[in-house]
Parts: structure tokens; sequence; C-alpha cells
């Protein structure tokens, strides 16, 4: 999703989705590319399959 798109669905204005999906960049939680005259952002994954397989180390349950 591009972040206008993101905002309107967050019903955010997009000075406050800005400086979230910053943090969320730095955070590497979330990936950006530029596209023309927009800049798209997607989740990354890799992070969060990480978290799972630290979480089941302690067992957590595979489903």
């Amino acid at each position: 999703m591009n972040a206008g798109e993101i905002a309107e669905k967050l019903g955010v204005t997009p000075a406050a989705l800005s400086y979230h999906l910053k943090l969320l960049k730095d955070a590497d939680l979330v990936m950006e590319y530029k596209n023309k005259n927009y800049v798209y952002y997607e989740i990354n994954t890799t992070v969060f399959d990480e978290l799972i397989l630290w979480i089941e180390q302690f067992g957590g349950k595979k489903k």
C-alpha cells in the first residue's frame, strides 16, 4: 500500500502516519520502496517469522 492509502484506511493525518511508519521502518518491521511519485510500504514478515521461532523455543505451540 502507498502511504496515502494507509493514512486513509487508518483515519490518521499524513504527518502522524509518517512518524509511525518511520518508527516501524527503523525497527525493521516494515519495508519501503518507491515507484514514481509514491512510497509503498509492506510488512517485513522475516522479523515476525523470527519472533515465532524465538517464542517456540520457550514451549510455544506450533499450529
